[in-house]
């Protein structure tokens, strides 16, 4: 039996009337997307029509993921709102602090002795209210997600940005921060602005190389990594009728990297293969009941042009496979000679030194089976593998079956390392380099969905190419960036000409999924016997003191930072070897904004302290103006807070007296996490405004005191010189947005609220 089958069935008695009432209001056929929302209002059935864009509605979502890294923060908050249990099933899954470097056993044994005090903390937490925990080694929480909790139609949050991936299931899956978690888990209400509609029509049919993983790659392309900012993508045609279900949770992950909301698709047979093979036929059955429900009505994938806001079309039988990269996952180049064209005109390395394969995005056993077909041809056809080779199982099931059907043994014929079932070198948990700073450069290639600078080992001059698992081991084997599988010969060790053939792999495992111990632990049923402790002395963890409100009197304030260019979460807040002090505020701040160029003279944490005139790092500029009780702001250019749903990237400037954000736009998550805690996220009215902003800057707010919606901020730039420039900001603050901003932060408010109830 499935897990939480009592809550699923609870929404699919609910879905078809409310679903009947969404399209008579809405006056037409709908997406599925639009079903999904429609039927997880907060107060139930719809009684009228949202506008896409622009109106913010109260959704009621039905579980929550968290991963180890964003649970501390989330879990530290949680217990602050004064509730005995969580109000929806939530699960916890360590994850992200196992590095990578010797192999499985051995680096599962040393994050279990480093970072015991994180998972103890996690565990009892989990146990006391009521979550479900998952151990280090179980698997990496979007692949265990998909394998026990994600269900055709349902509404899910998740404290990590890829949480997207459940889509693959016909899920609305997003990633939030962890105060947004907090919010359901404290049984209230989550806001989201209604989401625009992308509809990608996926006519022809996958064959050869070609592999669900380019399907994203190109769409990445076409709308590069904001062009799906406040939209939903729903995926639908032949082509996504004909792709396995776990091919579809790989193209909804990487839907984070052009900034969608989330992506999904239609139920279909896939998905309940999928759903049987996994044991979870009662979901299977129930789902079968309402399909026409779990899907877009047919006038929709008929006429999209009509329903969506924007359609794609792409044709699987003439895509290629593609690379993406270096430092950015929307830079497309079909493999063979166009890498080699532009590799030599932009003096990227060609030989390749690392081939990855796993991580949230591409773990399945399909990817495993598929991508260790090529590697079965090496060892047949005697070719001498060029570049290293590492492997990141999906879940703990996942590596068990892969083992049981030698798939994992053709990889370690070759020397791979197959690493912990968990995130490691994707997320910067790699132990590649003693000085990453210092490190050479050179290329890498994996199946990963990101690839921004010093993202998987810390080294800036690492070049890191995303692709499907099969073209990684391929062009791993053949240790060159631009190898065409399809067209190019490799010399084996006898000199002999030879060639790949096509990969070929299973859907699911042809004796079906095996394993001995999944890794979960189930909560007590009453946990209020169970004791948190957080040692005060602790350099992992530390229990959060409530923000202060910033107020409507903002003057005087200093600019802390000016960044250039891009500036995502892991330039804001770094992960790799930070991630040890996630559940600590004060330690963690120590690499605020560390990565982040400034504008004035093109370095990284070094800025002017106005103070006293000396350059020094962001997070010490930044300690100095707080002691001295000035307020500061940072200013930023497009796309700011891009990446990672992580909340570090607004607690760590809030904690060390970051008054406002100011940029020309942001990632969907960062603004959201930024009004969260109790900050001013605001947008130049001019872009070209943000060339008037000087190093020296004095900042006054001049109608602070009249915040309201739809209402711009005026700001006041006072330079070195005594000259002034008048600034205009927009916002997107609605009313309850703007109370979290008087109140501190949405934390503070939720623990109001809940006080005045027990009154």
């Amino acid at each position: 039996m499935a897990f939480d089958i009592d809550m699923i069935k609870g929404v699919y008695t609910k879905m078809a009337e409310r679903v009947d009432k969404a399209r008579g209001i809405v006056g037409k056929p709908l997406t599925l997307s639009e079903k999904i929302l429609y039927s997880h209002l907060w107060d139930g059935t719809p009684d009228k029509a949202f506008t896409r864009g622009k109106d913010y509605v109260d959704f009621a979502p039905d579980r929550i993921a968290c991963q180890d890294a964003t649970a501390q923060m989330a879990l530290l908050q949680f217990m602050q709102a004064g509730k005995d249990n969580v109000a929806v099933p939530t699960t916890v899954h360590c994850d992200h602090l196992i590095q990578a470097k010797d192999g499985a056993s051995t680096d599962l044994k040393h994050a279990n002795d480093v970072s015991s005090e994180v998972f103890k903390f996690l565990e009892s937490v989990s146990n006391k209210y009521g979550i479900g925990f998952w151990k280090p080694g179980a698997g990496i929480i979007h692949q265990v997600v998909l394998e026990n909790y994600a269900f055709p139609g349902g509404m899910m949050i998740g404290t990590d940005s890829h949480t997207v991936n459940a889509g693959g299931l016909g899920m609305v899956a997003i990633g939030v921060g962890g105060a947004d978690a907090v919010d359901v888990m404290a049984g209230m209400a989550w806001e989201l602005k209604f989401p625009k509609l992308i509809g990608v029509k996926l006519t022809g049919k996958l064959s050869g190389w070609t592999a669900p993983k380019d399907v994203i790659l190109k769409v990445a392309e076409i709308l590069t990594v904001k062009g799906g900012t406040g939209a939903i993508v729903e995926y639908f045609g032949e082509g996504a009728t004909s792709m396995s279900c776990t091919g579809k949770g790989t193209i909804c992950n990487m839907g984070a990297e052009i900034g969608a909301t989330t992506s999904t698709f239609g139920y279909d047979e896939s998905m309940e293969r999928y759903l049987r093979a996994t044991e979870r036929e009662d979901v299977a059955d129930a789902a079968n009941e309402i399909k026409d429900y779990l899907t877009a009505d047919p006038e929709v994938y008929a006429d999209p042009n009509t329903y969506f806001d924007e359609v794609i079309e792409i044709d699987l039988s003439v895509l290629t496979p593609l690379l993406n990269g270096p430092f950015t996952p929307d830079l497309s180049t079909p493999v063979g000679a166009s890498m080699t064209e532009k590799a030599k005109a932009n003096d990227w390395p060609l030989k390749v030194e690392w081939g990855l394969i796993g991580s949230c995005t591409n773990s399945s056993y399909e990817d495993l089976s598929r991508a260790s077909s090529i590697a079965q041809q090496a060892l047949d056809k005697n070719l001498k593998t060029k570049a290293e080779f590492g492997i990141n199982p999906g879940s703990e099931k996942v590596r068990y079956t892969t083992e049981r059907d030698g798939i994992l043994e053709i990889f370690e014929k070759l020397d791979a390392k197959i690493f912990t079932n968990a995130c490691g070198p994707c997320i910067g948990q790699w132990a590649r380099y003693s000085d990453p700073k210092n490190a050479p450069k050179n290329s890498i290639i994996h199946s990963f969905n990101r690839n921004f600078a010093k993202r998987a080992d810390g080294n800036p001059n690492t070049h890191a190419f995303v692709a499907s698992p099969e073209m990684v081991a391929a062009i791993a084997i053949a240790g060159r960036l631009d190898f065409n599988p399809m067209k190019d010969k490799l010399i084996n060790e006898d000199g002999e000409e030879v060639m790949f053939d096509e990969p070929t792999g299973w859907e699911l495992p042809p004796k079906g999924f095996e394993v001995k111990d999944n890794g979960y632990l189930a909560p007590d049923e009453d946990g209020s016997g169970v004791v948190v402790s957080v040692s005060p002395t602790s350099e992992r963890l530390q229990l959060l003191e409530p923000f202060t409100p910033l107020g409507d009197d903002i003057t005087g304030a200093k600019l802390l930072i000016k960044a250039f260019g891009k500036c995502t979460t892991d330039h804001i807040s770094m992960a790799g070897p930070w991630l040890r002090f996630r559940g600590h505020l004060d330690n963690i701040s120590n690499n605020c904004l560390i990565g982040a160029v400034n504008a004035f003279n093109q370095k990284t944490n070094f800025v002017k302290n106005q103070l006293t005139g000396e350059f020094e790092g962001v997070p010490d500029a930044a300690r100095a103006y707080k002691a001295a009780g000035v307020k500061t702001i940072v200013v930023g250019d497009h796309n700011y807070g891009e990446g990672s749903s992580r909340e570090h990237a607004a607690m760590e400037p809030r904690h060390l007296g970051v008054a406002a954000v100011l940029v020309k736009s942001f990632a969907r998550i960062h603004e959201t996490n930024l009004k969260k805690q109790g900050m001013l996220g605001i947008t130049f009215a001019n872009e070209s405004d943000y060339d008037l902003i000087q190093e020296d800057d004095t900042i006054n707010f001049l109608d602070l005191n009249e915040f309201a919606p739809d209402k711009p901020l005026t700001l006041e730039f006072v330079h070195e010189n005594g000259t002034k420039d008048i600034i205009v900001t927009n916002h997107t603050y609605n009313a309850a947005q703007i109370a979290w901003y008087k109140e501190g932060s949405a934390l503070n408010l939720i623990k109001k609220e809940n006080a005045e109830s027990l009154k």
